[in-house]
């Protein structure tokens, strides 16, 4: 009979020898395939790789999940920041378009901590950009498989300008540049206000209302830098017609209606040196076309040039004479409008 390998209920020696040597090849596989997950799906470049491609999924939690992204009180002081500075922009619908066609251009050492230095290149829209991440190991998963963090928070502050309106929009999000202030602060015609954001993507800034619009400006953020947005916000046309609509009205129903020379409160009158016989009629001619510029604290009509017309009939003090006195007295108007916080106009005359 031929041997079993055992002897006395004993691995012999050529079994423990082949045993051993199984095990070292199992040991060495399984060390190779964790250097190789090491090396590709737990690498530092694949970990760059995934939070980019959350941001093309528009997945902000995870891409602000990432370690190293969210920023502490330390790292908000160091930059500037308050500690309450919006994480508004921090969820998806907000971005215009993310990164795509990542490729990576290097991998490589940085330091003698286990650091390194990866660049990749991408496609924000139509540009190509080049951008280097510092990454730094943290405690391996299990103990055995790498993890990293962002050396540097990838996020990026935009300074938002909301010119004329405290409102703007990003994506589909809706945010007023307001909330955290109070006192006089609140009343400013153009506001600012910080808001956190992830990088790189493509962000579009404008806004729209009744009253209000603004034209859509891209913004292009690089990670770790800051960027600054102007939102200028201007009358529409629904605007200008109510401003003209109230200026009618006031030139014709409290004006044209007091019987006197001299409107009071009115930017017309006469000055007639003859007895007037029968009341003053006023009728407006050419009320004045409003238009609207952006001013210090408001929007406003510089002043612009209307005609009213007076008829009454007079008695000449040199001969005793009665005829019919009609006149047209030319003015000026200017004022300011804006908008209150109810979506009323608040027109002021200047």
């Amino acid at each position: 009979m031929g041997s079993s390998g055992r002897r006395g209920g004993r691995l012999s020696p050529a079994a423990i020898a082949g045993w051993a040597g199984l095990s070292v090849l199992l040991g060495g596989a399984m060390l190779a395939a964790l250097g190789g997950l090491n090396q590709s799906l737990y690498g530092a470049s694949a970990f760059v790789q995934r939070y980019l491609d959350a941001i093309a999924r528009d997945d902000i939690v995870s891409a602000a999940a990432t370690p190293g992204v969210r920023l502490d009180p330390a790292d908000l002081a160091g930059a500037g920041l308050p500690e309450d500075v919006s994480t508004a922009m921090l969820r998806s619908g907000v971005l215009r378009s993310g990164p795509e066609d990542v490729r990576v251009l290097g991998d490589e050492p940085s330091g003698d901590q286990g650091a390194r230095t990866v660049t990749v290149s991408y496609r924000l829209e139509s540009s190509i950009v080049e951008t280097t991440f510092e990454v730094k190991p943290i405690e391996p998963l299990y103990g055995v498989l790498n993890r990293w963090e962002f050396a540097t928070s990838p996020l990026t502050v935009v300074q938002v300008t909301a010119a004329h309106s405290p409102m703007f929009t990003v994506g589909s999000l809706t945010l007023d540049t307001r909330a955290n202030k109070t006192g006089d602060e609140l009343l400013a015609f153009t506001q600012q206000a910080p808001y956190l954001a992830v990088a790189p993507a493509v962000y579009e800034f404008g806004y729209e209302s009744t009253l209000l619009e603004a034209v859509p400006t891209p913004l292009a953020t690089t990670p770790g830098t800051p960027a600054e947005v102007r939102v200028d916000a201007l009358p529409t046309d629904e605007f200008v017609e109510r401003v003209q609509a109230k200026v009618d009205e006031y030139l014709v129903d409290q004006c044209a209606t007091q019987p006197v020379l001299k409107p009071a409160g009115c930017p017309f009158g006469v000055d007639v040196d003859d007895r007037v016989v029968t009341e003053p009629v006023w009728t407006i001619v050419e009320s004045p076309a409003v238009t609207l510029v952006p001013g210090e604290a408001a929007f406003e009509m510089p002043p612009t040039p209307g005609v009213a017309r007076v008829a009454f009939e007079a008695q000449s003090l040199f001969d005793g004479t009665f005829y019919n006195f009609e006149q047209d007295e030319g003015f000026m108007l200017a004022l300011e409008a804006r908008v209150r916080s109810d979506g009323s106009i608040a027109i002021q005359l200047k």
